[in-house]
């Protein structure tokens, strides 16, 4: 059943909601992760509930996820009405694991980061703690050890 047009925001009264611009919002409902109805008038129209969606969208980006990654989390999520509590719980697990990988890799960067950074060893042989044998020399360049 489709919802009246007048309980449906236009996409400025979303843009102002949200902080998003105009074209972002297009932007998300191109890609999927949104959408809208068409007024008589041809404008979009969007249920209350994108604003949460485009919040969440927001907020997963701020911590590193792809759009790839937010649209299989929003997948879960009902299109048509505020996910409540335990639609939240449910997809945060996942996302969860995520941020637990983002954690672990920033604290290695962390806990190598003085003995990296600057010195070249990377992808020479000079280094018998962090690059024993130049092993890392064969993998390319850069800072591949920091960053696995």
């Amino acid at each position: 059943m489709a919802r009246r047009i007048e309980s449906t925001l236009p996409i400025g009264a979303v843009a102002a909601r949200t902080g998003l611009s105009v074209s972002a919002i297009r932007y998300y409902e191109a890609q999927g992760l949104i959408s809208s109805e068409r007024s008589a008038g041809g404008q979009r129209r969007f249920a209350r509930a994108v604003i949460r969606r485009l919040s969440f969208i927001l907020i997963a980006q701020k911590l590193g996820l792809r759009l790839d990654e937010i649209a299989g989390a929003l997948k879960d999520l009902p299109g048509a009405r505020t996910p409540s509590a335990a639609d939240w719980a449910r997809i945060s697990t996942g996302i969860r694991a995520r941020i637990e990988e983002q954690i672990a890799a920033l604290e290695r960067m962390r806990d190598r980061l003085d003995g990296c950074i600057g010195c070249g060893c990377l992808s020479l042989d000079v280094c018998a703690i962090y690059n024993p044998g130049d092993r890392q020399g064969a993998a390319g360049p850069g800072p591949r050890r920091v960053l696995d």
